[in-house]
């Protein structure tokens, strides 16, 4: 039996992501180029349960939906470049399914509160899910980085320039 495709899934927010970075413009494009931002992510106490020993983790992937992208294209002008891109090939947040990844480090729990670093995320970010980073299950050697080869030397100051907000 073949499995159905809908066209349409349904997610509902588990919590909220809170940040220093009120709007995209400005906002840092990748984790890793916001190492020393801090934030806060609210479990709804409806899904606290769920970060039973979630503490025994340096850093968790926070899973998001980029809810400020109201529009996307299959091809954008990413960050680190000057040319269109397939969107696929990007990180941009503007994408047919607008869902967003960063693995941030975390700080402490406190009552259904993580405290996190390494925010590259807006205020008010509706978070989807949260996953434990694992070295052995996330980290790979990678032979290949497309077309941003030679571009990611501009990561640590590259930010959101406002061009996937309607």
């Amino acid at each position: 039996m073949k499995n159905q495709i809908t066209n349409e899934i349904i997610y509902k927010p588990i919590g909220i992501i809170n940040s220093p970075f009120k709007e995209p413009y400005g906002t840092p494009i990748q984790s890793a180029s916001a190492q020393n931002i801090r934030g806060t992510v609210e479990v709804f106490p409806q899904y606290a349960e769920g970060l039973k020993d979630l503490e025994g983790f340096s850093h968790i992937i926070l899973i998001y939906h980029f809810h400020l992208c109201k529009k996307f294209s299959l091809r954008v002008k990413p960050f680190l470049g000057d040319l269109l891109r397939g969107v696929f090939a990007t990180r941009a947040p503007a994408r047919p399914n607008p869902i967003g990844i960063s693995t941030v480090r975390l700080i402490r729990i406190e009552k259904g509160k993580l405290y996190v670093q390494g925010m590259d995320i807006v205020d008010g970010t509706p978070l989807l899910d949260i996953k434990p980073y694992v070295p052995e299950f996330d980290q790979r050697e990678a032979e290949k980085k497309g077309w941003m080869e030679g571009k990611l030397h501009n990561l640590h100051r590259a930010t959101d320039d406002g061009r996937f907000v309607e």
